[in-house]
């Protein structure tokens, strides 16, 4: 029963720790960190509900390898339920080895955070946000993605 217990505590303490690594932000907050000159911002508005936004996360995944040493970010922002933040979001991440940054957005009036992030939202999930405020670009694109369409507008930036 010792050992059961010793168990549990080790997986919750564990589970939690990577869980806390997750911070929750506004999106005011999260466009003035994402907002260098000089960077190119990927940003990509998902859910772990979401199927097609599960479905590309490897792209996100093969994005962050090939950019991690230039001026380019990319940055995943979790529209999951306040329910599950942080713990099934943490799990999630971990299952499925998702190496991007990560953060929760904590605003909950889509009327209000969407014409922050782009005015012709209609406000479906997956999104994707490609800006570089130094060089003028601002790129929307509302549903999946793929790498080459994302690499094909980062290149043409940092080339």
């Amino acid at each position: 029963m010792k050992r059961y217990l010793l168990f549990l505590i080790t997986i919750g303490t564990f589970l939690k720790a990577g869980a806390q690594q997750i911070p929750a932000m506004g999106i005011d907050e999260i466009i003035r960190k994402n907002s260098a000159k000089d960077t190119v911002y990927i940003i990509n508005f998902w859910a772990t509900w979401c199927a097609p936004c599960v479905q590309e996360l490897p792209v996100f995944n093969n994005l962050y390898e090939r950019y991690k040493d230039q001026p380019v970010k990319v940055l995943l922002v979790s529209l999951d339920f306040k329910d599950d933040y942080p713990m099934k979001l943490g799990v999630f991440l971990q299952r499925k080895r998702v190496l991007p940054e990560v953060v929760w957005l904590s605003d909950t009036n889509p009327n209000e955070f969407i014409p922050k992030i782009e005015n012709t939202w209609e406000g479906s999930i997956p999104a994707t946000l490609i800006v570089c405020t130094g060089k003028g670009l601002k790129k929307f694109i509302e549903g999946q993605v793929t790498e080459r369409e994302i690499t094909s507008i980062v290149n043409k930036v940092i080339h």
